[in-house]
């Protein structure tokens, strides 16, 4: 297939040449699919999100060795019925989720670079002067940049020293962009789900992430849907009369990350969540299958959060009754 607008509309063509009821399956790889499910979307087509967690798994069983697109096809439509369509999150076009999304990833980014950036303008320094002692983040904060800027100006401008004054520039409109970014994603956070805000160890980035990687609750028909999406739901491996769960390690980890941030904030700071992991270990529980249990929970909150009007809130001790 020609890729672009023309062999699009060729496949679509194809595909309603058929004269049968269509549901369109593609594998979940954000930037490779998302130009082919928004055109499919556009034209009134159901799209569906195959999960990389998913193809894993049809891949191995296939016995077609090696890749290609046929493959990878193939293989697409062998997770999407083993997984059964109805339980697949439908794609919808894009909205203000995938511009929040986009800002948080590129935030992210931004951090990545500066980290980089701090290490390696650390390590001239520390060669320069041994025996200034700075803390990891300082240079990040005005107060300790203009005083290294400051003794910088006074060195001997040695390659090195005008090595590191670009660096700590450089740092500098990186921490300025950063900070603007965390700025917008707070104001365009409060205005898509400002129930978020509300709830207890949700902060604004965190509630962003959650936001723009979960990209509209009701493309899941329940809490459990979610949760299995995000890999907070636990797998059984039971066998026998040993009945168990293990832990499912698949699934959106971005979401996943942001429920475990949620979960290890409040067992420090909400009391409510103190008594219930308390409650939970008096059950013969670790502290580890204690915040397991509060994830589920948390998502739980979440799912029925973002599907709610913004006015609706919903009080977290109703959620950990149970």
């Amino acid at each position: 297939m020609q890729v672009g607008e023309r062999g699009f509309a060729a496949l679509l063509a194809w595909a309603r040449s058929l004269d049968r009821e269509r549901v369109w399956a593609l594998e979940d790889c954000r930037h490779v699919s998302g130009v082919l499910e928004r055109f499919l979307i556009a034209r009134g087509e159901r799209v569906v999100r195959v999960s990389t967690r998913l193809m894993a798994g049809t891949r191995r069983a296939s016995r077609e060795r090696g890749k290609s697109d046929q493959i990878d096809a193939t293989s697409v439509a062998r997770a999407a019925l083993a997984a059964g369509i109805p339980t697949l999150p439908t794609a919808a076009l894009d909205g203000p989720e995938l511009d929040l999304r986009l800002l948080v990833d590129h935030r992210e980014r931004l951090v990545r670079m500066r980290t980089a950036l701090n290490n390696t303008l650390q390590w001239n320094l520390h060669d320069l002067w041994p025996e200034l002692k700075l803390p990891g983040s300082s240079l990040f904060y005005a107060k300790w940049s203009a005083r290294i800027a400051r003794r910088l100006a006074r060195a001997e401008q040695t390659m090195r020293v005008r090595i590191a004054r670009d660096q700590l520039r450089r740092l500098r409109e990186l921490t300025q962009t950063i900070n603007a970014l965390e700025t917008e994603i707070g104001e365009l956070v409060g205005a898509i789900a400002p129930q978020l805000l509300d709830q207890p160890g949700v902060g604004a980035l965190t509630a962003a992430k959650l936001v723009g990687e979960v990209a509209g609750a009701g493309r899941f028909a329940s809490d459990a849907k979610l949760a299995r999406a995000a890999g907070i739901a636990p797998i059984p491996a039971s066998s026998g009369r040993t009945q168990r769960h293990r832990l499912d390690r698949g699934g959106n980890r971005q979401i996943n990350a942001a429920i475990h941030r949620i979960a290890i904030t409040r067992a420090r700071c909400d009391q409510r969540t103190k008594h219930y992991i308390e409650r939970k270990k008096a059950e013969g529980k670790t502290t580890r299958d204690a915040i397991r249990c509060l994830k589920r929970h948390i998502i739980r909150e979440i799912w029925q959060l973002l599907r709610a009007p913004t006015q609706t809130r919903i009080t977290p001790s109703l959620l950990l009754t149970s």
